[in-house]
């Protein structure tokens, strides 16, 4: 379970004090799909940073499971995000050169997990995304919505925790966002992970069971009794 307690993060831009997160009090349990919305500059990936370990508030608390990630040292928290949180992020993020099994082993790495079992857990995810037939593709082979499947594949090979998704369909049109969004809700039903997803996509917004919006860096949180 995540826990944010009075969460600010402020940075300067020449002479002026920017206030990302203005004091964010959020509670997200285990297994909760959460959906955050809002307005260009408003904060959302700001969040979804803190959320993964990849920023550090200025102020307040960023507790996952009772660790409170703003306080820990980089070693630590470089070991927290490769074991328990998965990350797909709207440009896909994928190695050119890599093929779409070794894209996803590179996940693996940092746990130690040995080549041959890094080979055949690749395989498996991408097989449980549909891509059980490209493992061999380089990126540049494949569709926009296969590339962000192999990004899926890759943030999930580690049986993580928690899955934070970035825009993952704003690359996409229409069709190939909804194949996305039904991989996505598929894995985290499967899984039973924590899903958080920041978007745009107002069609998406209105489907999540909880929409947080955020606006000059302030969180509201509605439940959705409808979905």
């Amino acid at each position: 379970m995540y826990e944010l307690r009075g969460v600010t993060r402020r940075y300067t831009r020449g002479k002026e004090t920017v206030h990302a997160l203005d004091g964010i009090d959020l509670t997200i349990p285990d297994g909760d799909r959460l959906v955050i919305q809002g307005p260009t500059g408003g904060g959302k990936s700001t969040l979804l940073q803190m959320l993964g370990g990849l920023d550090r508030p200025s102020s307040g608390e960023v507790v996952l499971d009772g660790t409170d990630l703003a306080k820990l040292p980089e070693a630590r928290l470089t070991r927290v995000r490769s074991e328990s949180i998965g990350f797909v992020f709207q440009s896909f993020n994928l190695i050119p050169t890599l093929t779409a099994q070794e894209n996803v082993e590179t996940a693996l790495v940092p746990l130690g997990v040995k080549a041959r079992e890094r080979r055949e857990k690749a395989a498996e995810a991408l097989a449980s995304v549909g891509l059980g037939e490209r493992l061999g593709h380089l990126p540049g082979e494949m569709s926009g919505g296969q590339q962000q499947r192999v990004a899926i594949a890759r943030a999930l090979v580690k049986e993580p925790k928690v899955l934070l998704a970035d825009e993952p369909t704003g690359n996409l049109d229409e069709s190939m966002r909804d194949e996305i969004m039904d991989v996505l809700i598929r894995m985290w039903k499967e899984l039973g992970l924590t899903f958080v997803m920041v978007t745009h996509d107002s069609a998406i917004a209105k489907a999540a069971s909880r929409l947080a919006t955020i606006r000059k860096g302030r969180i509201t949180v509605r439940e959705n009794p409808g979905v």
